[in-house]
């Protein structure tokens, strides 16, 4: 489980194809001060594992599934990525409860300015409209945003000066893909009203 708070930027330095899918070696200094082996990171929301270590960065693997579902598969060598160590009992939740289960990309469409803030639009897959709510949350590359409105495929939020200074949406532009976390417990919610119908039927 992550928090969506994002702890620094890290860097891609290597990307190999196995028979898996592709292995990362991402750059960061933060999240190593007490990583081991099997450690979960969020790595643009993305729940990997890290397979090996050293004292430049980790190694994490994404299957061809990961690859389908996420924007791992556009990155390339010196592409920066968000990053978040696995959640402990100890610490605050100061975002929303995010599993790493990405659900799908959505397209930046719009970006504006009110203020300082930036007002961004993303257009995501149409099956995932149950799922999200005027003022509720989503993950966005490891994100937790608040949702501004919400109009037909398209969801807005806000991201505020010191979100885009330490994080990867300082690199955001219209056409940028994002991935795209929804509520778990909206998706917990259908499947018991689902199957209670299927019940009484």
């Amino acid at each position: 489980m992550f928090t969506g708070i994002i702890e620094e930027i890290g860097m891609i330095k290597a990307i190999i194809k196995t028979l898996m899918g592709l292995r990362f070696f991402i750059a960061c200094n933060t999240v190593l001060s007490d990583v081991k082996i099997g450690d979960s990171i969020s790595v643009n929301g993305t729940c990997l594992t890290v397979t090996e270590f050293n004292n430049d960065g980790f190694y994490a693997e994404a299957v061809q599934e990961t690859l389908r579902c996420t924007n791992l598969g556009l990155l390339s060598q010196s592409s920066a990525v968000n990053l978040e160590r696995a959640m402990t009992v100890q610490q605050r939740i100061g975002g929303h409860l995010l599993q790493g289960h990405v659900d799908s990309i959505a397209e930046i469409t719009q970006i504006e300015t009110e203020g300082d803030a930036w007002l961004i639009s993303l257009r995501f897959p149409k099956h995932l409209r149950p799922y999200l709510i005027n003022k509720g949350y989503v993950g966005l590359d490891g994100m937790s945003i608040t949702i501004i409105d919400i109009v037909n495929d398209v969801l807005r939020v806000t991201l505020i000066p010191h979100t885009r200074k330490v994080t990867i949406a300082q690199n955001y532009v219209v056409g940028s893909k994002v991935n795209l976390e929804v509520d778990m417990m909206a998706k917990y919610l259908e499947n018991f009203i689902k199957i209670n119908n299927e019940t009484k039927e």
